[in-house]
């Protein structure tokens, strides 16, 4: 299997993975995977296609911002054509409407240093990005600013988006950012949580970084 063809199928898998995950629903959400060896090249996946009916044939190839495939890219193509070319580490990008993630973003605020898990995603903080139309540059231009120093961004009344090393290490994330979400909201349900202190989120943040020295796995 040719490595262009690893990656299509590893996509298709990742993406089906999202869904059964309850990270989207329907059409809903769209992911990518950067192709190896060719700069800020990926395969995305299709706009308005079932992930029940997806193939590895019907993603997508962004090369230089023109799209080759027999289908149209996800509407959002930008968005993750920006992230690789602002993100150089990054090898997987998602993109959810997930409930909880989703919820939070409606409220147009920051995800805050509730737990100590939060510093999986770079800060102390996953940022809530200004709103702008989906599929638009202004919407793009709002996550890049938003991930800077980060792995992950709420999208204002839209979604969640995450970059990782590769598909799994992505998958990862999305997941463990919803799960954050909803039990931030469920932690609000009883009042306001308890915030933890910048030097509490350094710690746990050395915890982490003494973890992937320990085990080669950079987190």
């Amino acid at each position: 299997m040719s490595a262009v063809m690893d990656a299509r199928t590893r996509l298709v898998a990742t993406f089906r993975a999202m869904a059964d995950a309850g990270l989207n629903h329907g059409t809903s959400g769209n992911a990518s995977v950067r192709l190896v060896g060719e700069g800020t090249a990926f395969l995305v996946t299709p706009s308005g296609r079932p992930v029940e009916t997806l193939a590895p044939e019907d993603l997508v190839a962004i090369r230089d911002g023109h799209a080759d495939g027999a289908l149209e890219p996800s509407s959002e193509w930008r968005l993750h054509a920006d992230l690789y070319a602002a993100f150089p580490e990054a090898g997987a990008v998602l993109h959810a409407h997930s409930s909880f993630a989703t919820a939070l973003a409606c409220r147009r605020q920051d995800l805050p240093a509730f737990h100590y898990l939060l510093a999986l995603f770079g800060g102390t903080t996953v940022r809530c990005a200004d709103y702008a139309t989906f599929g638009t540059q202004a919407l793009s231009d709002a996550a890049v600013a938003a991930m800077d120093g980060r792995r992950a961004c709420l999208l204002a009344n839209h979604g969640m988006v995450v970059h990782g090393r590769d598909l799994a290490h992505a998958l990862l994330l999305a997941v463990q950012l919803e799960t954050l979400c909803e039990q931030y909201w469920r932690a609000c349900q009883l009042g306001e949580p308890v915030l933890l202190t910048d030097a509490e989120m350094a710690a746990a943040q050395a915890q982490f970084d003494r973890y992937a020295r320990l085990t080669g796995n950079p987190g």
